[in-house]
This record gives C-alpha cells, sequence and structure tokens, in this order.
C-alpha cells in the first residue's frame, strides 16, 4: 500500500547486545573474574596488584589534588541527526555539581540493598535533574523495578543468565535485581559498595542518554545491516554510560567514601567485563581497559565533555 512504512524495531535494552535475543546485562554474559573473600581478582586479571593495573590503565585519580535531541512520542518515536550524539546540549554543561550523596551500608539482605539502591537513586536523580536544568532542559527520572522475583517488561523477561541489570527505553525504567546484582558480581564483599553503585550509575546513565535524544541516534546506527557499524555504535552508547557513571561518582567523592581500595575494587571490577574474547559480531560493549578507562575518565571530573564517545576515533571505543 501506498504510504505504508513498516513499524520501527523495538527499542533495544540497554545495556543488552545489539543483535541475537534478549540478554539483560551492563556487561558481556561470561563468568565475571572470581573474587577471593578479600576481593582480590584471580582469572582474567590474573596475578595483576590493584596499583599495576592502575598503571596499566594509564591513570592516575589520588595522590595530586586529586544540541539536546528532540523527541516525539515514545523512546523512538523520532529520529537523529548525528550532531544530536556529538554535538548534544549536554557536554557543554560542564561538571556534575556534588548532591551531597549518602549511601547506607549494604548487609547480606535484599531489603538492606533496596535501601542502597533506593538512596543512590535519589542522589541520581538530584544530580541529573541539576545537570539539566543547567541547559535548560526538562528532565524527568528514570522509573525504577527492584526485583526479586522474574518478571517482565515492554523490552522482554528478566532475569538473563549472568546479568542483573538493564534499562528498558520503551517505559523509562532500570530493572535491577536485589540478589543478581551481588551474584554477577562473582563475589564482591559487599563492602565494596562502589562496584553495585557504578552499575546503577551505568544504568542510570542511559537514561541521560534517552532523555538527551542520544539513545535515538545510537538506536539508528544499531538498525543498520553492516555489523560493524552495530556493534560500533553499541560499545559508543555503552562506554558513554560508563563515563557518565564514572562522572556522578567522582562528583560525589567528598561525600562518599571513596578510598583507594573502592576505587580499585571497581576498576578491577570492570576491567574484568570487557568483550575482547568474544567473537567480533558479539563484541557490543568494548574491552576491558576501554569498559574501566571511560569509567576514570568520567570520574576525573573534567566536565561532561570528556564523555563524549561519538568524536572519538574507534581505538578508543574498541
Amino acid at each position: 500500500m501506498a504510504g505504508h512504512h513498516p513499524p520501527p524495531a523495538p527499542a533495544p535494552p540497554y545495556g543488552a547486545p545489539a543483535h541475537g535475543p534478549p540478554q539483560y546485562r551492563y556487561a558481556p554474559p561470561r563468568r565475571p573474574p572470581r573474587r577471593t573473600a578479600g576481593g582480590t581478582v584471580a582469572g582474567i586479571i590474573g596475578g595483576l596488584a590493584a596499583l599495576g593495573v592502575l598503571a596499566i590503565l594509564g591513570f592516575s585519580v589520588f595522590g595530586a589534588n586529586g544540541g539536546i535531541g528532540s523527541r516525539t512520542g515514545s523512546a523512538y518515536g523520532g529520529t537523529a541527526t548525528r550532531a544530536t550524539a556529538t554535538d548534544n546540549k549536554l557536554y557543554t554543561s560542564g561538571p556534575l555539581t556534588p548532591a551531597r550523596c549518602s549511601l547506607p551500608p549494604i548487609g547480606p539482605t535484599a531489603a538492606s540493598m533496596r535501601r542502597f539502591m533506593d538512596a543512590l537513586s535519589g542522589c541520581l536523580d538530584a544530580s541529573w535533574s541539576r545537570q539539566f536544568r543547567k541547559i535548560d532542559v526538562r528532565f524527568d527520572p528514570p522509573k525504577r523495578v527492584f526485583w526479586q522475583e522474574p518478571g517482565r517488561s515492554p523490552c522482554g523477561t528478566y532475569p538473563s543468565p549472568g546479568a542483573s541489570a538493564f534499562y528498558c527505553p520503551v517505559n523509562n525504567t532500570m530493572y535491577v535485581g536485589l540478589r543478581h546484582i551481588v551474584e554477577t558480581s562473582g563475589g564482591e564483599p559487599l563492602t565494596h559498595f562502589a562496584v553495585f553503585a557504578r552499575v546503577i550509575a551505568h544504568e542510570y546513565g542511559h537514561h541521560v542518554q534517552d532523555r538527551a535524544g542520544i539513545l535515538v541516534y545510537g538506536h539508528q546506527e544499531m538498525e543498520k545491516a553492516d555489523v560493524a557499524t552495530r556493534t560500533q555504535a553499541s560499545r559508543r552508547i555503552e562506554l558513554q554510560a560508563q563515563c557518565f557513571a564514572g562522572a556522578f561518582l567522582g562528583a560525589e567523592r567528598s561525600t562518599l567514601p571513596m578510598t583507594r581500595e573502592q576505587y580499585v575494587a571497581m576498576i578491577l571490577d570492570v576491567r574484568g567485563r570487557g568483550d575482547e574474547r568474544l567473537p567480533p559480531d558479539q563484541r557490543d560493549h568494548g574491552s576491558g581497559r576501554s569498559y574501566a578507562g571511560w569509567v576514570v575518565k568520567g570520574f576525573k571530573g573534567r566536565g561532561l565533555a570528556a564523555c563524549n564517545t561519538w568524536t572519538v576515533p574507534a581505538s578508543e571505543v574498541s
């Protein structure tokens, strides 16, 4: 029929892969690095000492003083140009203003993890709402579902093996498993709160991308036939969410106890979640070096322009 157009492809759950059946995760679906009770990484990271890993990444944070895309309808109801991602107005907003976040300790119960997530989500709401006000753009915080039992979202069912969290742009909602976030951490000690906070801040980062219109453009790129184009677009989305997470945690370092131990635990965790060992058509999140490196880039607190993954060479989002 003349004028008839097929319906747009459904929005993928972030960070799900750009191909294959939905797998709700913020990292590739493989076994995370194993840890001892003290948090020492075994397996992928091998015997590298924590400071050695920081040196390999080429970063040192401790020691020294230390156009918004318009959208209509649902998450992908409109279209976006490349400028929506490369020249987004959000990049001009500077560093995040501290919300003076304070978090309760995490205990062994799901109720304790829920209290932690609720408090952290409130801090993220305050921080990102303030950031969007700087550029005179309305910001509606995401809805959240902190689940214990299997369920269904507009992006599909959960849980998925080896995964704990995802963002569904169809209903602007973060989904996080209260117990799964611990199970997929490879036995991370609960005292290492930064590991779990990074997961929430990452999924929240996808909502920031959604509100800024960046996901519209990313989704369009991920619909292209060329596998390399699709996977690279997915990596640029995921690594930017990593950077946004780092920017939040860096802004809050005066009130959140981001000690060297916390910081190193977080970096080791994300470093071990790289997808460099997967086949090329499944490399949709980034190598361990990139996955950790973009967190650090945001954490260093030089403004959101540093999180523009859309203008850097492909080698920086490998």
